[in-house]
Order: structure tokens, then C-alpha cells, then sequence
């Protein structure tokens, strides 16, 4: 995770989202709400499972908190469930056999618990049935993956890395310079490995992975043999090389209606040079472009939304998030910058439970693997996630500290906003463009708040704000997030 703390931090001053990432202080300032400018229908939220499940998988409470919006008892306190919809699974490139006199060779710096263990172990037999598959590899992962799934979530199919015996070196850490480690006579393997999984978690696992994404972050040169987790590099022509065969194995299975991703890379400007890279049919593989976020303020996010939706017609995705900031704030912040520029359908946070203090929602002990502290963060998260529903309608605000979300069936606008200035600000939203504005009783609108300066509300409900006409003006403390539900509004 230590590039991805260098990488959010070399970003914090470029031109876009300036204000929110220095924290500069706004004036007060009007948002006019337009329904008239829509960004499609919000798909859901979610995290990849991998290492926290890998953990934590079999625990119930935390699929309750992260997978539902109950509210969940945990370190004997009540917290508000996350109501996440998306589980990315992570099928591993690990395993400890031995093929003829052949095993892997493993990183000295990747702890256990990031090592996943992958299926098929011996690639002597292709067949997922015969002996060289171990289909009861990595149960506590699996586990988190159907808990999620019986919760209601849709989701992902992803591979940091092929199979150990796949790589050139037989690290699924990387290559020694970090160049192309996938032997260019196992691309259809590493795609038929993904389609064999595919299909055995819709037959046994009762999982119906909507898509399939066979890379991360592969053009990023830090996949090395002396990494601290599974990764490999894979340029835009070794991609180009994978696709066509993912897609042949999933049909050949009968998954015709499983979708590809790609590439999954790591920034914003990274992700429109590979895509800018594929030619016309490599493109018309792909269904969906997955990116990071790990450029955090900066990136042309405007440009890839534009190569990606306008002119390529793909649906987009935020499918990876993290930043060390534990309280919150910078994932506002960074996640308002998504819903004003890029536009995606659905975001997904990395590790919702992390070792790092502030990487995860919940931190927990690298060394005893035992559950900790609950960060400020977590809260920040349901501000967004308990509220922006799939199939509500992303609709325009203008700025890049505000989002909207309408259901033309409830009649209910939701906004979030965040104030990231040093000093207490008031935030006016204009309705005017709505027909119809009543909200609840006398006008009432229902907000919920968190400081993320600490010292006061964590997803603390609030029944004191009202409508003056179409018109709703909301103070905000320093560094405040606040979500307003306004009901009876009508287009």
C-alpha cells in the first residue's frame, strides 16, 4: 500500500478539485440541483474482499455491517450498516503444492494473509474436475463472498495475478525488474482459469458473477518479485493478447451473459492511455471500464468519462478506492470529484478493514489478525452509501462538493455534500428546477451529519432543517459531511 499513499500524495495540487484538496475556504455558496442533467442510473457500492475476507470472511456482524443497511452491534456499539451492494472477489495466484520439481516462489515481503490461494494448482489437467483443482482453496474468502451474496450483492470476478505457475519466475508478486511477467503460452490459460471459476461459483457456490476482470492495475510498473502482495504487469499488448480469450472461455462455458472489464489500471490518465492503446476490437470485448482512484485529486477524469461513455458508449466504474485518511474527509472529497467529473455507475472502496491506521473502515492487528478500532471513515462511507441507492438517478449540481440523487418512484432527492474549508460555511440548495418541492411534514428535511474533525456527530440524525419554498440552506461546520433528504419532490 505504500505506493498508493505516494501516488495519492504526489496528486494532492493538480488543477482539478483544487479547492477540496488543499482545503481552502469557500464563501457561502448556492447550489442549483438540475434534473435536467442526468449521469445514468447509480448501479451500487462496494468493496473488494481479498485480504480483509481473507480474514474475516466467515464473520456474520461484519456482513451485516458492510452488506446491509441494518444497524450492526460491533466493539459494543451500535453502527449503521453500509449497506453496500458489489463484492469483488479476488481469485488468488497461490498455492503451496509442488508440480514434478516445481513450486512457487514467494516474496519475502508478502504477509501471509494477502497470499490467496488460487484453484487450479497443477497445470498438467485443464479438467476442474480431476485432482489438479482444489476447489476447498480459499474457504474464508469464499465465505464473505456468499454472506455478501445472500445479503443481495451482485459481483465481480477479479485477478491480481495468474497462478504462480504461470508467471515467468513463478512469483505471482511480480518480475524481478517489474516488466511482463504472464508466459506468453498461458494467456489462454490465465483466461480459462478465471471462466473455470466463473462457472463453478454460478453451479456450487450459488454466485452468478455479473463480470470478469482479468488484470489489475497491469501496466503499473511495481509488480516486482519483492513485493507485498499478488501482482503482476502485463502492458496494453500482453491485455490486448488475454481478451479475446476470456471471452471465447466464458462462452465456451456457456457464460455468454458474463461481462469483461478492463483494465482496472491505476489512475485516471493511465486508464485513457490503455484504452487509447486497444484497437477497435479489443475495445469491442470489453463492456465495462474499470478504473482506480489512486490519483486522487488529480487526473483528467472529464477525459476519461469522455473517451469511455461519450465516445466509446462503456459503462464506467470507480472499482477501486483507498487513502490513509482515517477520518474521512479526503474520501469525500475525492469521491465528490468522481460524481462531478468522471461519472461513474458505481464505486467500490478497497479494504473496508485494513492493517494501516486509516486505510480501512476498520483497522485491525497485522500480527494477531484481531478486529480493532472503527475509524471516522466508516461513517463518511454511510453518508453516501446508505442513501445514493442503486437505481436512483445521479442528477447535475455543478460543483465538485455536492451530489444529487433522485427516485422518481419515492419522490425523494438526496444530497451530500461536504465542506472540506477551515471554517463554518452555509450551503443554500436551489430546487427551483423541480415542479413539485414539499418535503416532510411542514417541510421538514431529514439530515444526517458527521464532523470528520472528530468531537461530535458520527451519522448523527438530525429533524431541525425545513424547506423555505424551493429553497434549502443548511449550515456546515468545518469539514462536515451531510446528507438531506428531501421527500415530495416531484420533476
Amino acid at each position: 500500500m505504500i505506493r498508493r499513499r505516494t501516488l495519492l500524495a504526489a496528486a494532492g495540487g493538480t488543477a482539478l478539485g483544487g479547492a477540496l484538496a488543499t482545503g481552502t475556504a469557500r464563501a457561502d455558496a448556492t447550489i442549483a440541483v438540475n434534473p435536467a442533467t442526468t449521469y445514468g442510473k447509480w448501479e451500487g457500492w462496494g468493496t473488494s474482499l481479498a485480504w480483509w475476507a481473507n480474514v474475516f470472511g466467515a464473520r456474520d456482524d461484519f456482513a451485516d455491517l458492510f452488506f446491509t443497511t441494518r444497524s450492526t452491534t460491533y466493539d459494543g456499539a451500535s453502527r449503521p450498516g453500509l449497506g453496500l451492494t458489489i463484492a469483488r472477489y479476488n481469485l488468488g495466484a497461490c498455492s503451496w503444492n509442488s508440480v514434478g520439481d516445481e513450486t512457487m516462489t514467494a516474496s519475502a515481503g508478502i504477509p501471509s494473509f494477502k497470499q490467496i490461494e488460487g484453484y487450479w494448482q497443477d497445470w498438467n489437467n485443464e479438467d476442474p474436475t480431476s485432482s489438479a483443482w482444489k476447489w476447498t482453496a480459499d474457504a474464508t474468502q469464499r465465505a464473505a463472498l456468499t454472506r455478501a451474496t445472500a445479503r443481495g450483492a451482485t459481483s465481480e470476478l477479479f485477478a491480481n495475478s495468474p497462478m504462480w505457475w504461470m508467471c515467468l519466475n513463478h512469483n505471482p508478486s511480480g518480475a524481478s525488474g517489474g516488466g511482463n511477467n504472464l508466459q506468453s503460452w498461458n494467456h489462454r490459460r490465465h483466461a480459462s482459469h478465471l471462466a473455470a471459476v466463473a462457472l463453478h461459483a454460478k453451479t456450487d457456490w450459488g454466485v452468478d458473477f455479473a463480470t470478469v476482470e482479468a488484470f489489475n492495475e497491469p501496466s503499473s510498473g511495481w509488480w516486482t518479485s519483492t513485493g507485498t502482495q499478488e501482482g503482476c504487469h502485463m502492458d496494453a499488448s500482453v491485455q490486448s493478447a488475454v481478451l479475446p480469450y476470456l471471452r471465447s472461455e466464458l462462452d465456451k462455458r456457456g457464460l455468454t451473459a458474463t461481462r469483461i472489464s478492463a483494465s482496472d489500471e491505476t489512475s485516471y490518465d493511465l486508464a485513457r492511455t490503455t484504452w487509447g492503446s486497444f484497437s477497435s476490437t479489443t475495445r469491442a470485448l470489453v463492456d465495462r471500464i474499470n478504473v482506480h482512484g489512486y490519483q486522487g485529486s488529480g487526473g483528467r477524469r472529464d477525459l476519461l468519462y469522455t473517451d469511455a461513455v461519450t465516445t466509446s458508449g462503456k459503462a464506467l466504474w470507480n472499482s477501486e478506492y483507498g487513502d490513509g485518511d482515517g477520518t474521512g474527509l479526503t474520501l469525500a472529497s475525492n469521491l465528490l470529484l468522481d460524481f462531478r467529473w468522471l461519472h461513474p455507475t458505481a464505486w467500490v472502496y478497497w479494504q473496508v478493514m485494513d492493517p494501516t491506521a486509516g486505510w480501512g473502515m476498520i483497522k485491525y492487528d497485522a500480527s494477531t489478525l484481531t478486529a480493532g478500532a472503527v475509524e471516522t471513515k466508516l461513517y463518511v462511507m454511510a453518508q453516501f452509501s446508505r442513501h445514493i441507492r442503486p437505481g436512483m438517478t445521479i442528477v447535475g449540481t455543478g460543483v465538485d462538493y455536492a451530489v444529487a440523487a433522485y427516485d422518481a418512484t419515492a419522490k425523494r432527492l438526496v444530497i451530500v455534500a461536504a465542506n472540506k474549508a477551515t471554517s463554518a460555511q452555509t450551503l443554500t440548495f436551489d430546487l427551483s428546477r423541480f415542479t413539485t418541492v414539499s418535503g416532510g411534514t411542514g417541510g421538514l428535511v431529514p439530515r444526517w451529519n458527521t464532523l470528520t474533525s472528530g468531537g461530535g456527530d458520527l451519522y448523527t440524525s438530525h429533524s431541525d432543517t425545513y424547506l423555505s419554498g424551493k429553497s434549502l440552506a443548511v449550515p456546515f461546520a468545518a469539514g462536515a459531511v451531510q446528507t438531506l433528504q428531501v421527500d415530495g419532490v416531484a420533476l
